[in-house]
């Protein structure tokens, strides 16, 4: 079996096991005083580059699943676990149209969640246009970032792959 192996650097290590415990549903398999370490099962990975980012580097990280009661779990145990949660419902992004949700580490790394429902011929479809007043109350309804933030703000609207 191959494993897709990704380390972050992060600031403050007991913060970042208390999240990432809680994003993956299960305690860390090592814990040294600089180190941690979980071996998952799931998911595999779905790897994604555009050149539509301003800079280089890492853009956002993400769970995709193909059922979507797998979606509903995720975005329950996000919540359950007080993470704030910005929730897009359907749209579009990445030549696709999913539904997704969105949550951010304690880094200000954006994760997403998302289950798509079909593939599209653009990458992103044009959004109706807004007045300021009407993305400040859509961003403080239902879709806003909801429980405990961990210091920095949920992937925003319009970034998104």
């Amino acid at each position: 079996m191959k494993r897709f192996h990704l380390h972050l650097h992060v600031d403050d290590l007991a913060t970042n096991i208390g999240f990432y415990s809680r994003l993956f549903a299960t305690e860390p398999t090592r814990v040294e005083t600089d180190y941690a370490k979980w071996m998952l099962q799931e998911p595999p990975v779905n790897f994604a580059i555009s050149t539509r980012g301003s800079r280089a580097g890492i853009d956002h990280l993400g769970i995709q699943t193909d059922d979507p009661a797998e979606l509903a779990a995720m975005k329950a145990r996000a919540q359950a676990a007080d993470l704030a949660l910005r929730d897009e419902g359907v749209g579009t992004c990445c030549y696709a149209r999913s539904e997704k949700h969105w949550i951010t580490d304690p880094q200000g790394i954006a994760w997403e969640h998302f289950h798509t429902l079909e593939n599209i011929p653009v990458f992103h479809e044009a959004a109706p246009a807004s007045t300021g007043a009407e993305r400040v109350l859509a961003e403080s309804g239902p879709a806003a970032p909801r429980g405990r933030p961990v210091g920095v703000a949920v992937k925003p609207a319009g970034n998104c792959c």
